[in-house]
């Protein structure tokens, strides 16, 4: 997220939450997990009895309660005092009382699963059956994700889009136990057995902004902000042939990664008022943890979150952890975005490691709209913006030279609200620099200036990435080296002009993929020796529905309307880890939540399609604490040949190693303590190493038969690694193996790679390897 960004976030999102009264503010007080000896009447009763305790009167402690978390999750959400907060934080049996945090969608189809070789089937059929178009490759074993259950915590979904068709669809899993919740615009019949169920969690959002605006939002499942049909599209929208952008621009079948899945919709993220909805959506933590707690017992066997904070709480006041966590117990898979900070390190979210954490990359498809300039010089740009200009040149102007007198040096040229002067403007196509504010906010400026085309370009360190918008008026976007291209060219004639042709689909671009800049980066700022994020998939200018309810822009100014949309986030990758996730279910039913975690981590790809290492967007090589293990291959993790399992215990252990007992009353930490380190993960994090150090993995051969598997390490710059044993020996399915990893400093690390938090981090990889199958885990190692 940018500067400006950052300051409207907090003048209108925080503002209101800072003046709330410092007497009444809404608190989640977590017991733990339930221990099953109660009715769903009692745990209520019994947790109005804390209430009780910290209230003047009965009627006053039933009236603060907000929610009652009575399934998997044992808490309640409130409305306390800061000193009854304080009261109740103090009893024993209480594990943590924290404030319900908001958290934004921040920007936390078609090609990108052709792009990760997940296209069989999806081109040429329709699906009317997990029988239809079978092949023999992953989609058809896993029946296009027939019989799971993925639940989506986001902005609700637009029922009417054809991604949400049952024709064809099995019956609804005896298993199902949620409801389809009626509101605005919304009644049980848009429920099908496509969108099994539907609910709105409110109650956390309107104790801080009031009753909530109803022409802002819908008080139901429908979405009016198009993030959550984006998503829950993306995971399991079915395939629709001919769908566009627009009409022309990402044609081709759109459909989600499992289109065959049963979608469970929880809405939990509102429009904040006062602000335009191109910032995101405010979710509060009371409001998530309630829905998951519901989507535990409604039976989802997949959660895609799309949700995150750029300011991480320790586990025990994070609602999201709190909620994966209990998840996790049931074996249910829980699949996050990492965030949209970068590029600085030390901003990924969603890092506890029962959490499979998304960053965001590029797929092989560009919109192409390039730049001719006056003298004839053309500039590779891009964008969705279907407003075309006449075949002429237009005269050119830069930002910076044409703003009100009253805007800054430091932020002239950026385009910001109210900055160009009209009369200097109108008529010229204008030269804006990325930095503060958003993008489409800029060309809206332009627009308002009486601009006739606008042109975007990439600020100096943002590389040639390009999200590509649908402005509001003919536009296009460069990377640096174009801006820095447009900037001399203004600065080198008397009377600049230029051409904007319109854009087109270019498929089979390279390289891909690329990290996008905006994806948030480990190390872990809570607990660095937990490697995130996991993994990477695409994230950048992807195709999915949308809410007919919002523009394409979500600008206030902008009255289009559209069925599909190209977007872009951490918030797009996750749910292509969570489609995934649920084909993998599909497939491997009895496998934990950690094992299909591991199979997607061990097989994920370092390469592009140049068969070069996956690069940042300047063309620098990437980074585990961008990537993870690697872009996702799907397929590949189907058959992952080892798996690092790791249980429900193995999570409440590690989290007394952190010195956070307690999570479960019925669990008693152990009394000599692992490292944090030996937490069996599919990777390995080792900061601050000081001299020499020693972990322990254990290993599930998943495969069939007698197997051999290898050992060989590529070590961190500077480092010495040794695995005993080298050479593991499996007999049969399901046979488990420990062994060892030394890492030892070998002199002092010289290198200009991943800084955080004063550290320099190397990185390399350990890979068992059969003759078959490729099971490599990530390192990262930083020294004192």
């Amino acid at each position: 997220m940018e500067i400006i960004s950052k300051i409207l976030f907090l003048f209108f999102f925080l503002l209101p939450i800072l003046a709330a009264s410092s007497e009444n503010q809404v608190y989640i007080v977590y017991l733990g997990g339930h221990k099953g000896d109660k009715e769903v009447h009692e745990i209520e009763q019994f947790h109005h009895s804390y209430l009780a305790s910290v209230k003047e009167t009965e009627q006053e402690a039933r009236a603060s309660m907000l929610y009652s978390y009575k399934h998997s999750i044992n808490g309640f959400a409130a409305t306390l005092t800061p000193d009854q907060a304080s009261k109740l934080s103090e009893l024993e049996e209480v594990i943590s009382v924290f404030r319900s945090h908001p958290m934004k969608h921040e920007m936390h189809t078609t090609r990108s699963w052709e792009f990760v070789g997940l296209e069989e089937g999806i081109k040429t059929t329709q699906m009317h059956s997990h029988t239809a178009g079978m092949t023999q490759g992953l989609l058809s074993k896993a029946k296009y994700g027939h019989n799971v259950i993925v639940g989506v915590l986001d902005s609700g979904f637009w029922p009417e889009s054809k991604s949400y068709s049952d024709e064809g669809m099995g019956p609804i899993p005896k298993s199902w136990k949620g409801i389809c919740q009626t509101g605005d615009a919304f009644t049980s019949s848009h429920c099908n057995r496509k969108v099994i169920g539907g609910r709105y969690y409110v109650k956390g959002y309107e104790s801080v902004y009031g009753p909530l605006n109803r022409t802002l939002d819908y008080l139901s499942p429908r979405d009016k902000d198009g993030h959550g049909t984006h998503t829950s599209s993306t995971v399991g929208g079915r395939a629709v042939p001919d769908a566009a952008f627009m009409g022309d621009l990402a044609e081709g079948t759109a459909s989600g990664g499992a289109p065959l899945v049963h979608l469970a919709i929880y809405k939990v993220c509102w429009a904040i008022p006062g602000q335009d909805k191109v910032d995101g959506n405010t979710c509060f933590e009371a409001d998530m943890l309630a829905a998951m707690d519901d989507a535990i017992n409604d039976g989802v066997h997949v959660l895609s979150i799309s949700i995150g904070t750029s300011q991480p709480t320790g586990y025990a006041q994070d609602g999201i952890a709190i909620g994966a966590l209990h998840a996790v117990n049931k074996g249910i898979v829980v699949s996050c975005s990492a965030g949209n900070s970068g590029p600085h390190p030390g901003t990924v979210a969603n890092t506890a490691p029962w959490i499979i954490t998304v960053g965001a990359s590029s797929v092989d498809r560009k919109f192409n709209a390039p730049v001719v300039l006056g003298n004839g010089f053309i500039l590779e740009g891009q964008t969705t913006t279907t407003y075309r200009l006449d075949n002429v040149t237009y005269p050119l102007v830069y930002a910076g030279d044409i703003t009100v007198p009253n805007v800054t040096q430091e932020l002239a040229g950026q385009c910001l609200p109210n900055s160009l002067s009209s009369e200097k403007a109108n008529g010229k196509i204008v030269f804006c620099i990325r930095g503060n504010g958003t993008r489409v906010g800029k060309g809206l400026e332009v627009l308002r200036a009486g601009g006739i085309g606008y042109i975007l370009g990439n600020a100096k360190g943002q590389g040639e990435e390009i999200v590509a918008d649908p402005h509001v008026l003919p536009a296009t976007a460069l990377g640096e080296y174009g801006a820095m291209q447009i900037l001399k060219y203004i600065k080198s004639t008397r009377y600049p002009a230029a051409k904007i042709y319109p854009a087109n689909t270019q498929v089979g671009t390279s390289p891909a993929p690329f990290m996008a800049s905006f994806t948030s980066r480990g190390p872990s700022v809570l607990d660095p020796t937990i490697l995130k994020p996991d993994i990477t998939a695409p994230g950048l200018n992807i195709l999915a529905a949308w809410s007919e309810a919002d523009a394409p822009t979500k600008l206030a100014a902008d009255d289009r309307r559209v069925q599909w949309n190209i977007y872009s986030g951490t918030s797009m990758s996750c749910p292509h880890v969570s489609a995934a996730a649920a084909l993998l279910k599909a497939i491997h039913p009895t496998w934990s939540s950690a094992a299909i975690r591991s199979a997607l981590i061990t097989t994920a790809g370092l390469k592009n399609n140049n068969e070069s290492l996956i690069t940042d967007s300047m063309g620098n090589q990437a980074d585990a604490f961008q990537y993870g293990a690697g872009h996702f291959r799907p397929t590949k993790a189907a058959d992952p040949g080892l798996v690092y399992d790791a249980s429900y215990t193995d999570y409440l252990t590690y989290l007394c190693s952190l010195g956070m007992p307690g999570f479960d009353t019925s669990f008693k930490c152990p009394q000599k303590l692992p490292k944090t380190n030996d937490l069996n993960q599919p990777s390995l994090a080792i900061p601050k190493l000081n001299g020499t150090m020693t972990v322990t993995r254990t290993v599930t051969n998943v495969a069939k038969g007698k197997s051999y598997y290898f050992a060989s390490v590529k070590p961190p710059m500077g480092y010495k690694v040794n695995i005993s044993p080298n050479i593991l020996v499996f007999k049969h399915k399901g046979q488990k193996k420990t062994f060892s990893i030394t890492v030892e400093k070998e002199r002092d690390v010289i290198s200009n790679t991943q800084a955080a938090n004063g550290q320099e981090y190397q990185f390399g990889w350990l890979t068992w390897y059969d003759g078959i199958h490729t099971v490599r885990s990530p390192m990262a190692v930083s020294s004192v």
